[in-house]
């Protein structure tokens, strides 16, 4: 039987991240057979590879990992509203089996018992293949003109959904943000400026390095950068808005303290287990005596995919490509494991 190589890995084992030849898949009823163009490489990606997280399908001991996709349709069922050529991504999360209030109404970003599964991260192969198949309702397509940048795809729902849930939080009473600080340069803290750019707010960007990629591509978005602590930025700009993406316990508490006023703050970073002491009642003083909202956020659904589409389409196509710092072919893919420290995003071609 001839095979396809894969990226794999043997969940919750470090040092197992391998390129091996797998079985050629087989698409099943309603699915598409896709050919793989590119693979994003992030955070979850690097601590399923450093055994800290992950789960293969069931039956399996190896899982074939990546859920930053992009492909292209090499055949297609005739009712899918696909065609052969489409440039496609495949949607992470699938829902649960009973399904939970949310999974029924497919808000699988928002299952509530926890037994979703996840392409290439829990439960389900990923999309570090030559080649896969994924079902035409868990589909997205892309336009042709994407296909240089369309990888991003999957990061910017991320984004997307962010934004979605703070413009729904912000209605619960007048609300006309003027001013957002984003913590973190990388690809979610870059892609959430870009979107907070293009509701035409003033966007400010907080990183540690203080040169390269990074501050090059937030003056590009014509936003400024910052480089000092979080409450001090906070304090100059007064942000209506905060979105923090490293996951740094020091960030994630002055985050919460930063928004002004009935102001929101969005944490997508999720942090290591490491202790940091917290003055609850300044917190809690804050939150009551403002009105404010903290909330964390993770995954997409349907509707996230689609706005992210939206903005991808509607983005400077030199700047996205900006964002991809390197490319790698598939027998170099363990390097995009350990990125530099002005490493943006990392793509293994297919």
């Amino acid at each position: 039987m001839t095979g396809i190589r894969a990226l794999t890995v043997h969940p919750g084992q470090a040092g197992t991240l391998r390129v091996e030849e797998v079985p050629e898949p087989r698409p099943g009823p309603g699915e598409l057979l896709v050919d793989a163009l590119a693979l994003g490489v992030c955070g979850t990606d690097r601590e399923i590879a450093d055994g800290l997280f992950g789960a293969p399908p069931p039956g399996a001991d190896r899982l074939v990992i990546g859920h930053e996709s992009l492909g292209r349709v090499a055949s297609a069922p005739p009712d899918s509203g696909f065609a052969q050529g489409d440039l496609v991504v495949g949607v992470v999360r699938r829902p649960d089996p009973v399904p939970c209030g949310p999974c029924g109404q497919g808000q699988f970003d928002m299952c509530r018992n926890g037994r979703y599964t996840e392409r290439g991260i829990t439960g389900h192969h990923g999309f570090g293949a030559q080649r896969w198949t994924v079902e035409a309702d868990y589909a997205v397509r892309l336009d042709p003109e994407l296909e240089r940048v369309g990888v991003l795809l999957e990061p910017t729902t991320i984004v997307a959904k962010a934004w979605d849930q703070i413009e729904r939080i912000g209605a619960r009473a007048w609300f006309e943000p003027r001013r957002v600080l984003v913590a973190g340069a990388g690809p979610i803290g870059l892609l959430a400026a870009l979107l907070g750019r293009q509701r035409g707010l003033d966007c400010h960007v907080l990183d540690r390095v203080d040169s390269g990629r990074k501050p090059e591509l937030v003056a590009a978005l014509g936003a400024t950068y910052h480089t000092g602590g979080l409450a001090e930025v906070a304090r100059a700009v007064r942000p209506d808005v905060v979105i923090e993406a490293t996951g740094v316990a020091r960030l994630v508490v002055d985050a919460m303290h930063a928004p002004a006023g009935t102001g929101i703050a969005c944490l997508l970073g999720v942090s290591p287990d490491e202790t940091f002491p917290v003055d609850i009642g300044a917190v809690n003083g804050d939150m009551v005596r403002l009105n404010s909202v903290v909330f964390g956020s993770v995954n997409a659904n349907l509707h996230h995919y689609a706005l992210a589409v939206r903005a991808l389409a509607a983005a400077d196509r030199a700047w996205l490509e900006g964002m991809i710092t390197r490319r790698l072919p598939l027998d170099r893919a363990a390097e995009a494991f350990h990125p530099a420290d002005d490493e943006v995003k990392v793509v293994i071609d297919l």
